[in-house]
């Protein structure tokens, strides 16, 4: 009765989650300063811009092109239509086109204060404008600006959901025949990784709800992978060990209770590592990495409840039958196959140390990609596909080399304005300043500078604003990228040493060695460096990306380190076992790789093919972050794992676990009963 018992249990959490799991993606928040911490610069300058006149403000550019060179015809087309829009949403006054130097292109800056913070009236409004400017003919009509950004990339971000669930199950489903060779065993893991996304999506709801965590479309999308890479990842290994006991076992309830003691622990050992590894982010200053944190550790931790109380009780019910064509009966004996991993392992035992030298220098070869890596992504650049606001920011790029096409937010205190404003007229790279709204003793000034959107120009320019205007704050899109990239620096030099030591010592209780800790952790940065050298070799020439995310080192460091030393415990684990039972140091090794390699080999290939999924998304940080962790997985899964670790541990022989007592060999006085006598030398 228990297995249905728990089936039952589990119904009613579904029953109870799948509402509060469906409003998830009500709460995202995709706006660059919604990633920011409270007190960056950007983020201040969009706070106190909420509380002047009108609150926040929908910034737009009507952009009007024409290869040959605008005509009269034109002209008069953008002067009717932007007057169209002006008359129709209140915006007062006119809208004065500013034409480029080749006569190409017009643009109409265009601002309004009516959407305020509802993102259903933003996204009306962007609608509306884009409906009334319409070109043809060859004049093309773009509706750009920071305020047509944010309609677009939230789009884009909601656009994303269904496709990666459809297109994670469908690859996860796949492989999972391909292992199992099952017409019916690989659809049970499948919908309690299902299961498992419903509950982890409904726990971040309560936890946004309550916490005010911070979640966005890369992290909504990072955890059902890893919600279903994990999940799946887990139920490979406990599916295996029930297969085993079943040969063993009259009854499948004391199969899987024998799996479950036989390699639970180690399940839950390696999930507890990567939860505390994804922590980590929560001392993150950026709210989207910040919020990462939690957010994918309930991913992990919601796989490991379902995959070791409900995957177990579905297997049981089912019973032997679910394993067909294969069905493993009691006392029989499971087919014996040569295992490449056999092969793999002899090679690593025979030549250990170069094995060991030229898998090391093959690593560190590789990781030196990681200098052809482009530079800082930009807004342009941030999708794989460019919606309509990037493609007006191409075109202002190309037809105004000569000045910034989006302006500088500055706010100052009113009571110094008349003083900020003539100083920021001197600042280098400045061409206008004009002033805006006023309101709670703070004045918004409009700053133009010299240099295009993000150009080292015009950082330079906000960097010289920052410091010559006292008391004042300079946001805006190009600040916030700025202040974006400068929290990720920062926070790379604080998360890492943070991961590297939480896990490191986590390994030491586990293992109850300094060695092989030690092993593990540099085999895993080794794995992240060749991959983010893999990265930079293919990234720029195959992949066209115009940029680098500037939170892709950390966020692959954190994947890849947590993940990475999850196989590894599966591997030291049962190399342990070996070893207590009496095993030679090399014996133990290479019969761990044997009886592990199938199932982390599967487990790696899973895992790597639920983050290539991420490859296929319209966002180039989720494209490059799914690229490098796919890539390291299947470093660490099929180099690090078989060869590297495995002829580290031969080589070393006792000492892998030293200061450990399994460190002293057998036949070590320090290792003979109290009552034994010790032989004289």
């Amino acid at each position: 009765m228990l297995p249905w018992a728990v089936v039952a249990f589990w119904a009613a959490v579904i029953a109870f989650a799948g509402p509060l799991a469906g409003g998830l993606g009500d709460v995202q928040s995709n706006r660059a300063v919604d990633y920011l911490p409270a007190d960056a610069d950007s983020t201040q300058v969009a706070r106190i811009q909420d509380a002047l006149p009108g609150g926040e403000s929908t910034d737009l550019v009507l952009v009007y092109h024409r290869d040959g060179g605008l005509t009269a015809a034109d002209r008069a087309t953008a002067a009717e239509q932007t007057a169209t829009v002006v008359r129709d949403h209140g915006l007062g006054g006119s809208v004065r086109g500013i034409p480029s130097r080749d006569d190409t292109t017009l643009m109409y800056p265009v601002s309004s204060t009516g959407p305020g913070h509802d993102d259903d009236a933003r996204t009306a409004f962007v609608a509306d404008i884009r409906a009334t400017a319409q070109g043809g003919d060859g004049l093309s009509v773009q509706v750009g600006g920071p305020g047509a950004f944010t309609v677009d990339a939230q789009e884009v971000y909601t656009s994303v959901d269904g496709p990666l669930l459809y297109t994670t199950v469908a690859v996860v489903a796949i492989l999972l025949v391909l292992i199992y060779r099952s017409p019916f065993l690989w659809l049970v893991p499948l919908v309690v990784a299902g299961i498992a996304d419903v509950l982890s999506m409904a726990v971040v709801h309560a936890l946004n709800r309550g916490f005010d965590i911070t979640v966005t479309g890369q992290s909504s999308a990072v955890m059902t992978i890893l919600v279903f890479g994990a999940g799946t990842d887990y139920a490979l290994l406990l599916v295996s060990r029930y297969r085993e006991e079943l040969y063993r076992s009259a009854r499948p309830s004391d199969a899987m209770a024998a799996a479950l003691r036989g390699c639970g622990p180690a399940i839950i050992a390696s999930s507890g590592t990567v939860a505390a590894g994804l922590l980590c982010l929560l001392a993150a200053d950026l709210n989207s990495s910040h919020g990462m944190g939690p957010i994918a550790a309930v991913g992990v931790l919601c796989a490991l409840l379902t995959m070791t109380t409900l995957l177990p009780a579905l297997l049981v019910v089912l019973g032997r039958r679910v394993f067909w064509p294969l069905v493993p009966e009691h006392g029989g004996a499971p087919a014996r196959r040569r295992s490449p991993f056999a092969a793999m392992g002899g090679s690593a035992g025979r030549r250990p140390v170069a094995v060991l030298v030229c898998g090391g220098a093959l690593l560190g070869t590789l990781a030196l990609g990681a200098f052809n890596l482009p530079g800082a992504l930009t807004l342009e650049d941030s999708f794989t596909d460019a919606p309509d606001s990037v493609a007006a920011m191409k075109t202002l790029a190309a037809a105004y080399p000569e000045h910034g096409t989006q302006p500088i937010t500055v706010l100052t205190p009113t009571d110094r304005a008349a003083g900020a404003e003539a100083k920021a007229r001197t600042v280098e790279g400045v061409t206008a300043v004009e002033r805006g709204r006023s309101g709670g003793g703070w004045t918004e000034l409009a700053v133009t500078a010299s240099d295009g959107p993000e150009t080292a120009g015009e950082r330079a320019t906000i960097e010289a604003l920052r410091d010559g205007l006292d008391g004042s704050h300079v946001g805006g899109p190009s600040a916030q990228q700025l202040d974006l990239e400068n929290t990720d620096s920062r926070d790379l030099r604080v998360v890492v040493p943070l991961v590297l030591l939480s896990v490191l010592l986590i390994l030491i209780a586990l293992l109850r060695s300094l060695v092989a800790p030690l092993l593990l952790v540099a085999a895993v940065v080794a794995v992240w460096g060749a991959a983010l050298g893999i990265a930079g070799l293919v990234a720029v020439p195959l992949l066209g990306l115009g940029g680098t995310d500037s939170g892709l080192p950390l966020l692959s460091f954190v994947f890849l380190v947590a993940l990475g030393v999850d196989y590894g415990i599966f591997l030291m684990h049962r190399m342990r076992e070996e070893s207590l039972s009496g095993a030679d140091p090399a014996d133990a090794a290479l019969t761990a790789l044997r009886a592990t390699g199938g199932v982390i080999a599967s487990a790696g290939l899973v895992l790597a093919a639920t983050f290539a999924v991420l490859m296929n998304m319209p966002m180039v940080s989720l494209v490059e972050l799914g690229f490098v962790v796919a890539v390291g997985v299947l470093l660490d899964t099929f180099l690090v794992r078989t060869y590297l670790v495995t002829s580290a541990s031969v080589a070393l022989r006792h000492r892998v676990w030293w200061p450990g007592r399994l460190s002293r060999p057998v036949g070590d006085p320090a290792e003979r009963p109290a009552s034994e006598p010790v032989p004289a030398p």
